[in-house]
C-alpha cells in the first residue's frame, strides 16, 4: 500500500514534530558546561570572601546586645555563642545615651563635621580654581607646597598646634574644633585635577562674554565638577568625623565632647566594657555608611570619567 502526503495548505503553521522540543534543549556539555561550572563557583567565592569581610561587623553588633562583660570570655573556646549572645540586652545602649552622654557626643561630631565640610569647600574650591585655570608666577611652587603638606602626618604638628590654639583661647570651642579641618589639601588636589581636565575654550569664551573668574568658577566651573566636589566633600567629613588625637587636646568639656572621645570613655585603667565600646563603634560607622550608600553614584561616576580624555 502507497502512502500519499497532502500537499501543505497555504498560511497553516506546520506542527513541530515530537524531536523539535528536544533539540531545543540547551545543552550543558562542553564549553557551556564548564562556564556555569566557572560562574557557579566564582559566584560561591564571592559571597565566602563577603561573608568574610562582614563577620567582624556582625560580632560587633551582637556583640553591643550582649553583657560587656561576656564579649571577650565568649571567646574561648570557640563555639556558636561566640557570635550569638546567651543573653539579650540593651544596657550598653541605655548606657552610652545615658550615663555616657553618647547622643550628645555624636551630635557634636555630625555638627563639627558639616561646618567644616562647608567652610572647607568655600576655600578648597576657589584655590583649586586659582592653582590649575590661572597663571601667576610661582604657581606650582604653591602647588607643590600644599603636596607636602598633606602628606605630612597631623599628629607631627597636633601638639604645637593645640598650645597655639590654647594661647589664641579656642580650647573648648566649637571653632577650635572646626578650623583645622577645613584646610583640605587633599580636597584642593582632588578638585584641581579635575579642573585642569575642563576645556581651556569654555572659560576664553566666558571671558569675550564679559563673565568675570568669579561668575566663570561658579556658573561654569563648578555644575560640571559636583561628582568631584560631592567627592571632597566626603574626604572633610570623614576625616572630622574620625578624628581623635585633636579633640583630644583642645577639648576638655565633656559637653563638647566628640563621639570617637566618647567611646573611650567606656573603659578605664581598672575597669571596661567591651560592649558598650561595640555599640558605640557601631553608630560611629552607621552615619558615614549612610552617606556613602546614598552617594555612591558619584563615585561610580567619578571612576568612569577618571579615564575620560
Amino acid at each position: 500500500m502507497s502512502t500519499t502526503t497532502s500537499p501543505p495548505v497555504p498560511g497553516a503553521r506546520a506542527v513541530p514534530g515530537p524531536g523539535a522540543a528536544a533539540r531545543r534543549r540547551p545543552s550543558f556539555s562542553g564549553p557551556r558546561l564548564q562556564r556555569v561550572l566557572l560562574l557557579v563557583l566564582l559566584t560561591t567565592a564571592a559571597a565566602l570572601v563577603a561573608l568574610a569581610f562582614m563577620l567582624p561587623t556582625v560580632w560587633m553588633l551582637l556583640g553591643s546586645l550582649r553583657p560587656g562583660s561576656q564579649v571577650i570570655s565568649s571567646v574561648s573556646p570557640l563555639g556558636w555563642h561566640t557570635l550569638v549572645p546567651e543573653t539579650w540586652t540593651l544596657e550598653n545602649y541605655a548606657a552610652l545615651f545615658g550615663q555616657l552622654g553618647f547622643g550628645r557626643s555624636m551630635a557634636n561630631s555630625l555638627w563639627v563635621a558639616l561646618w567644616s565640610v562647608v567652610i572647607g569647600l568655600a576655600l578648597s574650591i576657589p584655590a583649586a580654581y586659582v592653582l590649575s585655570v590661572l597663571r601667576f608666577r610661582g604657581r606650582e611652587a604653591v602647588f607643590a607646597v600644599l603636596v607636602v603638606g598633606f602628606m605630612i602626618p597631623f599628629e607631627a604638628i597636633a601638639i604645637p598646634l593645640a598650645q597655639v590654639f590654647t594661647e589664641w583661647n579656642l580650647n573648648n570651642t566649637y571653632l577650635g574644633l572646626i578650623l583645622p579641618g577645613i584646610g583640605n589639601g587633599l580636597a584642593i588636589f582632588n578638585m584641581r585635577q579635575f579642573f585642569l581636565g575642563v576645556p581651556i575654550s569654555l572659560r576664553e569664551a566666558a571671558l569675550i562674554d564679559g563673565a568675570s573668574e568669579l561668575r566663570i568658577m561658579t556658573r561654569l566651573y563648578v555644575p560640571l565638577s559636583v561628582t568631584t566636589i560631592i567627592n571632597s566633600a566626603l574626604l572633610i567629613f570623614l576625616a572630622q568625623w574620625s578624628s581623635y588625637l585633636w579633640p583630644l587636646l583642645v577639648i576638655s568639656d565633656q559637653a563638647k565632647q566628640v563621639a570617637p572621645i566618647a567611646i573611650a570613655r567606656t573603659f578605664t585603667d581598672t575597669e571596661f566594657n567591651f560592649g558598650q565600646m561595640f555599640g558605640g563603634a557601631l553608630l560611629i560607622s552607621v552615619v558615614p555608611a549612610v552617606l556613602l550608600l546614598l552617594l555612591q553614584r558619584y563615585f561610580a561616576q567619578s571612576v568612569a570619567r577618571s579615564g575620560e580624555k
